[in-house]
């Protein structure tokens, strides 16, 4: 087993799409039109930042059946699959549109909870999200580090952020080195374990791995 597959959390598995026997697979209900073997959906890394991460072998510290927090849901992509190997999967999305989708998500997953909030706004949501083993962050928005750290009160001591930092999202005219320095900078309360580049999968990404201190 190479070091990138011993990553992996329990409930994700590689399977054969498409000529390709090596891709990143969870069990579940398809959601966006992806390949399926058997009771086996692609997690497509390209659509996906998480996806990414752990195809980048970084220490995630994802196992099957924890809490999770993921901030920044969308329509339910990444969710779905993390909801497919977790326990309880508390998924805020701020705008209407994508939240309906994400409603549709939910209804397959019993575990899933869209909260149809802000994720620079905590406060709003505090009365329903139960303490998390994770927070994962996929955010577009400037103040990333500020959403990282307002949510931080989530998490379990020991508990970890896997956040993807979009370079774009903060500063479009600055270099994406310098965005991530600045996040990283900025990032309270937590101790940084890893980072990585997320090309070819997703250009101007960093990928941070960091437990609440």
């Amino acid at each position: 087993m190479s070091a990138r597959d011993a990553a992996l959390p329990e409930g994700v598995e590689r399977r054969a799409f498409e000529g390709d026997t090596r891709r990143l697979a969870t069990r579940g209900p398809p959601v966006y039109g992806e390949p399926t073997d058997g009771d086996y959906r692609l997690w497509d890394a390209g659509r996906s930042k998480l996806g990414a991460t752990l195809e980048k072998g970084l220490p995630t510290g994802l196992e099957g059946g924890q809490r999770a927090l993921y901030l920044g849901a969308a329509s339910g992509t990444t969710v779905s699959h993390v909801a497919d190997f977790a326990g309880p999967t508390y998924a805020v999305e701020f705008a209407p549109r994508p939240a309906r989708d994400l409603v549709e998500v939910a209804e397959a997953r019993g575990n899933l909870f869209p909260l149809l909030k802000d994720a620079r706004q905590p406060e709003t949501y505090a009365h329903v999200v139960e303490p998390v083993d994770v927070v994962i962050q996929d955010v577009a928005t400037r103040g990333q580090a500020r959403v990282a750290t307002a949510n931080r009160r989530f998490l379990r001591e020991g508990g970890r952020l896997l956040a993807a930092v979009k370079a774009r999202s903060e500063d479009v005219t600055a270099e994406p080195e310098r965005v991530f320095e600045s996040f990283l900078d900025a990032l309270n309360g937590y101790e940084v374990i890893a980072t990585e580049r997320l090309e070819p999968f997703h250009d101007d990404h960093l990928a941070v791995v960091a437990r609440r201190a």
